[in-house]
């Protein structure tokens, strides 16, 4: 699909209407780091709106509109078709007996749902899963399953706005601990030149003595 299939409408504008309709579960079958980067490819004409299985063909029809386009049919490479869309809705369970504390899935949850810190048993809060998967991949000992989404918890589709701005928010945090981070090895960089300038201009200084002190008589 090219960019003469979609409106005439300016790119960000358009991503932001495009991106309200996903439904947020940042999951990246789609192909793309999140829905939002997603949505931005679709206002583009970069990728065709055909791969959120989470969003089933209600999103895919509603994509279609956004965009002026004939609603097309999900694409296998993104939507394998032996798995119902309900199935893309489920909610991360661990099994707390079997946990290592490893803190990997901690790390690649894109709503921060897992609570935990490294070498103590995690869990996952139910209530703000998005049912990525992104944290079954990374566990080393396969603690964690899937299980559909209880009919206590919130909707899916009531949820996206949250997960949204839980996905932001961790994107923001992520960014400040990386500027801390940089911002320490600056001054520990810093520290280290100070202490070898001062080694420096010491040994300088002994040198200069010990010259002067061999040349007199």
């Amino acid at each position: 699909m090219t960019g003469r299939d979609y409106n005439p409408i300016d790119p960000a504008t358009l991503a932001t209407r495009l991106d309200a309709l996903l439904p947020q579960t940042q999951c990246r079958r789609c192909g793309f780091n999140g829905c939002r980067p997603y949505a931005e490819a679709l206002a583009t004409g970069a990728a065709a709106p055909n791969r959120c299985p989470p969003g089933g063909t209600v999103t895919l029809a509603a994509l279609a509109n956004a965009l002026g386009c004939a609603p097309l049919a999900p694409d296998p490479a993104y939507w394998p078709a032996e798995r119902p869309t309900q199935d893309f809705l489920g909610v991360a369970v661990i099994d707390e007996a079997l946990c290592i504390g490893c803190f990997k899935c901690v790390l690649v949850c894109p709503v921060d749902a897992i609570i935990g810190a490294p070498k103590f048993m995690h869990t996952v809060f139910a209530a703000e899963c998005s049912g990525c998967e992104l944290c079954l991949p990374p566990c080393p000992v396969n603690c964690i399953s899937m299980q559909p989404r209880a009919e206590t918890l919130p909707t899916s589709d009531s949820m996206a706005p949250r997960w949204r701005n839980r996905h932001l928010a961790r994107r923001a945090r992520l960014a400040r601990e990386g500027e801390a981070r940089d911002e320490a090895r600056r001054r520990r960089r810093a520290a280290t030149l100070k202490d070898q300038a001062q080694g420096y201009d010491i040994a300088a200084a002994i040198a200069r003595a010990k010259a002067r002190k061999a040349g007199e008589p």
